[in-house]
């Protein structure tokens, strides 16, 4: 059975994403996709959505 992971970022900069990664990586989670979520007064995203998945038998 799949199971998902999900880790919200309200500081969205280069190394907190990479941090977020390389920490769930490293726990066994396989990074699945990344969503940002943007404000119009900005060109930079406000928060960062990072997606992973497992085999629940493998944890």
């Amino acid at each position: 059975m799949l199971q998902y992971k999900v880790v919200e970022l309200s500081n969205v900069t280069e190394e907190a994403i990479e941090e977020a990664l390389n920490e769930k990586v490293a726990e066994g989670w396989s990074f699945d996709g990344m969503q940002f979520s943007m404000r119009e007064s900005s060109k930079r995203p406000s928060m960062a959505f990072l997606l992973f998945t497992r085999d629940q038998d493998k944890a």
